[in-house]
Formats: C-alpha cells, sequence, structure tokens
C-alpha cells in the first residue's frame, strides 16, 4: 500500500521553490504561483488526478493545463514534488539550456500545450476533453489552471459556452481568485460569486471553495468527478503571494522574485521544510483509444469547373479512412464544404459556431492527442485567431488551417469578407506551410500533402468554379511549382497562384497573339517557395511579373522577392492596392490590376514593348 502524501509538508515544500528558483533566476512569477498551491497540490496529490509520470505520452493520463502559464514555478513545482524533476533542475528555471523557460513549452514533457498568452488553456482543455469523450472514449480527465485576470477574455467564455454544449462533464476548470492582477485588481477583484453565477449561467456544475483550506480542496475536486452531464468549474478564492508576509494580498508585486536578500526570512516563515517529501499520484486506468469510425467516400466530380473550396471538402473525405482527420468549422462548413466530410464521417466532425479563437485552441488540443486537426472558415475571419494559431504553433500541434473566400474574386461581399492578409498572417509563424491551390487536382493533392505534413499547414481556397487544368496523375509537393508556359525565348515571367493562375493564362494568350512569349509559373507553394524555379526564370527572362488577389505586404510577391534576393532580377508586383469594395469578381479583378489585361499591361510597360 502506497505511502499517503503529507500535504501540509509538500505544499510548504513546493513554495520553497518557488522562492528559491524564482530568486535565483532574478526573475518569474512567484506570487502567481503561490496563491495556486493548495489548488494544484491537492488535485495532483490528494487522490484524484491520474498520471503515469514515467510515460507523460500515456494515453489514459489525465491531462493538465496551466492556462495561467505565467505560474510556470508551481508547474515545474509539482512535477519536481511527483519526482519528475529534480531540485537541481528547479533551480535552472529561466537560464538559456533549461528545458524550465518562463512559461510552459513543449520542451518540458509534461507540458500538454504551450502557454502564456493569456486566455488560451481552457479551449486547448475543451480539445482534450472532447477527444476523450467523444474520440478516443477514454476516462481521463482534463483540468485546466486558470487565472481570474484572464477571465476577462472572450475567448474563455467562448470555450465555457462549447463546453457546456458539448456535455463535457471530463473537464474541469479551476479559477484562481487571487484578486491582484499585473496593474491593479482585477474586474471582480475577491468577490467570487460574481464568477459563480456567470460560469452557472453558461452550464457549468460550479464549486466555490477556499482556494487554501486543503481539506475543503480535496472534497472540491472528489465532488468534480461525480457530476454528470455537464463541465465542473471550481472557483477558489486565493491570496496573491500566499505564505510570504512582504507581499501576501499585496498590489505591485506581480512578475516580480524575492529580493536575494529577503529569501532567507520568507522561507523561514513558511515554517519547517522537509526537503524529501514526495506526492504520489495515483496511476490511470488501463484502456486503449477506440478506432476512430469510418465513412462513406463519394468521387469528386472533375468533368466540369470545381471551386478548390469543394475540392477541399471532397479530398479530406476521401482521405478520411486512411489517416486519423478530424474536422472543425465555425459555422461556415456549407461554404467550406467542409460539410462533406460532416456527412461522411459524423462523429469526427464538431461544429465550433462562430468562435475562430476557440476553433483554434480546440484544434490544438484535439491534436495533441494524435489527430491531423482541419480547422476551416472564411479566410478574414481567421485572422481573428491569429494569436491562437501562433501559441499552436509552439505547441507542435498537428493542425491544418484552411481559409476559403479568399481575395476580392470573392465579389459582391464586399470587404468584410475578404482575406487579403491571410497569407502575410501565416508566412509569417515559424516552420509553416501555405498552400494555395488553382485547381481541383491540386487541390486535392496538396490536401494530401498537408495531411501527411507534421505541423502546422494553411491552405487557401477560392469562392469561385475554376476549370480543372491538372490531371489526376500530376504530382504535387511541398515547396513546388508548375511551369505551365514556357518556351526558349521567354521574355518575361508571371509567377502567380491560385485565382490569378486563370488570368496569367489569358494574359499568356494574348500576348503570344502579339508575338510576346512569357513563362506561367503557378507557385502553389507560397511557403516554402520553389527557389531554384524562380532563380531559373530570373536569369532566362528579364523580368518578373508576380500577380496575387492578396495585399503586397507578406503576400506571394514579397515571397518571391526573397527567394530573389541575391538574384540579378526585376521584380514587378501586381497586388491589392486600393482599398476594395462590392462588385462582380471580374469588375474587381480590373480595378485591381490583377487581371488578364493587367498582366498585359504590366509585361509591355516593364519590357518597354
Amino acid at each position: 500500500m502506497k505511502k499517503k502524501t503529507d500535504l501540509k509538508a509538500l505544499t510548504a515544500l513546493i513554495r520553497s521553490w518557488i522562492l528559491r528558483s524564482t530568486t535565483a533566476a532574478g526573475s518569474g512569477h512567484p506570487t502567481s504561483s503561490l496563491s495556486a498551491v493548495e489548488l494544484m497540490a491537492g488535485l495532483m496529490f490528494g487522490g484524484t488526478f491520474k498520471f503515469e509520470t514515467k510515460n507523460p505520452g500515456n494515453p489514459n493520463n489525465d491531462r493538465l493545463v496551466f492556462s495561467k502559464g505565467h505560474a510556470s514555478p508551481l508547474f515545474y513545482s509539482l512535477w519536481a514534488a511527483a519526482g519528475a524533476v529534480t531540485e537541481q533542475e528547479l533551480m535552472s528555471l529561466r537560464k538559456f539550456s533549461s528545458r524550465l523557460e518562463g512559461h510552459p513549452v513543449m520542451a518540458f514533457p509534461f507540458t500538454e500545450a504551450a502557454t502564456g498568452s493569456l486566455g488560451q488553456g481552457l479551449s486547448v482543455g475543451v480539445g482534450l476533453a472532447l477527444n476523450a469523450k467523444y474520440l478516443d472514449k477514454l476516462p481521463y480527465r482534463t483540468y485546466v489552471l486558470l487565472g481570474d485576470s484572464e477571465m476577462a477574455e472572450g475567448q474563455v467564455w467562448e470555450a465555457i459556452q462549447l463546453a457546456a454544449h458539448y456535455k463535457l462533464d471530463n473537464l474541469v476548470g479551476i479559477v484562481d481568485v487571487n484578486r491582484w492582477g499585473q496593474r491593479g485588481e482585477t474586474m471582480y477583484g475577491h468577490k467570487v460569486a460574481e464568477y459563480e453565477k456567470r460560469v452557472k449561467a453558461f452550464g457549468w456544475q460550479t464549486i466555490v471553495v477556499d482556494g487554501h483550506a486543503m481539506p475543503k480542496v480535496l472534497a472540491a475536486f472528489k465532488k468534480a468527478t461525480t457530476v454528470k452531464g455537464k463541465p465542473v468549474m471550481i472557483i477558489g478564492k486565493t491570496l496573491k503571494g500566499k505564505g510570504v508576509k512582504l507581499f501576501e494580498n499585496k498590489d505591485g508585486w506581480h512578475g516580480k522574485p524575492l529580493p536575494k536578500e529577503e529569501l532567507d526570512k520568507a522561507l523561514k516563515g513558511l515554517g519547517k521544510i522537509d526537503p524529501s517529501v514526495r506526492g504520489t499520484i495515483e496511476p490511470p486506468k488501463v484502456g486503449k483509444p477506440a478506432p476512430l469510425p469510418a465513412g462513406k467516400v463519394e468521387s469528386m466530380p472533375l468533368d466540369k469547373p470545381i471551386a478548390t473550396r469543394k475540392a477541399f471538402g471532397y479530398a479530406l473525405t476521401r482521405l478520411g479512412n486512411q489517416y486519423p482527420i478530424v474536422s472543425l468549422d465555425a459555422e461556415t462548413s456549407n461554404s467550406t464544404y467542409a460539410d462533406i466530410f460532416q456527412k461522411a464521417f459524423p462523429k469526427r466532425f464538431f461544429e465550433m459556431y462562430i468562435a475562430e479563437q476557440n476553433m483554434a485552441g480546440t484544434a490544438v488540443g484535439i491534436a495533441r492527442r494524435g489527430k491531423v486537426v482541419f480547422a476551416s472558415s472564411f479566410a478574414a475571419f481567421l485572422t481573428r485567431a491569429y494569436d491562437q494559431f501562433r501559441m499552436g504553433n509552439y505547441s507542435r500541434a498537428n493542425i491544418k488551417v484552411v481559409g476559403s473566400h479568399a481575395g476580392v474574386s470573392i465579389g459582391q461581399d464586399g470587404v468584410s469578407q475578404m482575406g487579403l492578409e491571410d497569407l502575410a498572417m501565416f508566412r509569417t509563424l515559424i516552420d509553416s506551410v501555405v498552400l494555395y491551390p488553382c485547381d481541383a487536382v491540386s487541390c486535392d493533392k496538396l490536401v494530401e500533402q498537408a495531411v501527411k505534413h507534421r505541423g502546422l499547414v494553411y491552405i487557401r481556397t477560392t469562392r469561385a468554379e475554376t476549370p480543372v487544368i491538372y490531371n489526376q496523375n500530376e504530382q504535387f509537393q511541398i515547396g513546388g511549382s508548375k511551369t505551365l508556359r514556357s518556351s526558349n525565348n521567354d521574355v518575361a515571367t508571371v509567377v502567380t497562384a491560385g485565382i490569378t493562375v486563370f488570368e496569367a493564362l489569358k494574359a499568356y494568350d494574348e500576348l503570344k497573339k502579339q508575338g510576346v512569349n512569357i513563362r506561367v509559373i503557378d507557385l502553389y507553394s507560397v511557403k516554402p517557395v520553389d527557389v531554384s524555379t524562380l532563380q531559373k526564370a530570373a536569369k532566362e527572362t528579364k523580368a518578373i511579373i508576380t500577380v496575387e488577389d492578396h495585399y503586397p505586404q507578406g503576400g506571394l510577391g514579397e515571397a518571391v522577392l526573397s527567394a530573389l534576393r541575391h538574384a540579378k532580377a526585376h521584380v514587378v508586383k501586381l497586388a491589392i492596392t486600393k482599398m476594395p469594395k462590392s462588385g462582380k469578381p471580374g469588375e474587381l479583378l480590373e480595378y485591381e490590376g490583377i487581371s488578364a489585361g493587367s498582366i498585359v499591361n504590366a509585361v509591355l510597360k516593364t519590357l518597354g514593348l
């Protein structure tokens, strides 16, 4: 029989580690960590939390997300108390060579997702819980520690609402209501009843508790495991800086470590410290993830023009029986055509409603449990979730993002619906892949490449139906391109992707009538780009004309310029430079100077013809 954990001694030791590690680092958030010690130690070592410490990847382990990632000194100290981190390593906090960074990252094996940008952790928890309840069908529970300051973030309430909708009774949130934020008191201070009535109104079971009274904390977690049909929020009233007289429940200490001269006094104030005490975590139940249900696949019709957004839906469905694909959509599935996958694999599709930030975070949580997650919406609306995709990328989440209705070519809906910043947005993310197919075949092949690629991939799809120009046997690779028209006497090269490929082909035909030969390159991989093909074109032709249905900043044109930065190339960029407005797609392409006629004029003007 395992020895029962001495929680009182353990909390004192954890507090000492928090103080010592942050003081040694000369930075960090000791006060935000100290307030949640009883809440977290009670969870992990009080018999509720189930985890195999020697195997953090065990699919049966309960999951723990620190949404208030700045409390990382507590996070690391908890795992030290579990025997998974040495005291020596704790003292390496925030040092260059340490895996214990200022906020949790994936280098630390007990991190479920990178956190620190506040308001995102509960969405990750929703994804983890959805996976357990509806996909893997495992009994593990997900626990998310939230700070009271981040409860002002709208994304938190998006997650709260969706968790109730999906009846995630395997999800437990813990709000550390310590009253003080970074610059003063939080919105509701210590009025825990304000948090309770709001969370309860969204359909959660709430439990209000003195966050420093260990018996009450243990009882709250035990009660949380008995709730059925709804998620649980434990709301703990705590004191920031608990246990240290110098800054307990005082403003002005957020993100400030103890001065070295105050450390010994503070440690003595904690009482007797037993450095040998350790906590015991209960092992998880043994279970095996359920197989994902298969679906019925229908072939994509290629005998007439088809929009790449629709080709995406068919492609995802075609691949569904081969890969662990899960689809999320923000109430646009009948436009993004994720609904084709939904109809074929209804149990592997989750409606996220119009809440793109939560969709992004939820995608991260599901992906962290081994799924290939596609999150789709209009490209314009994905911009509001940039930070969430950024953090998902730092979480090494295998997510694929699909943005439809891109560019002015969507027509009459107007500028609010036109994704014109998306290529730039996703190109900036480290190690990301950005793909922009022009027809159904290229879209199908690139969706498959995205599935096979490990990491963040963005696929830009088009609203309008476009001709099928590629043979089904054509191969497409990440980092590649297709030269659609070329000769030995090309005077210029037009580099484009997506909808403007067809404008470039029209321009080719018109210029050929005038005796002017141009090369046309479909640069479907915007990141990484096909550097060798671009450099060859720059060497063999007099000018490079880039054409894109996107703003000039950060888009295809700048990707080409970057690839040619060491080449002697004359590059002219055609992009969206006027404020867009409603109109027919052809009118808007002409108005913005990216139509076939505009390309013809640009080539002739550039070459002085």
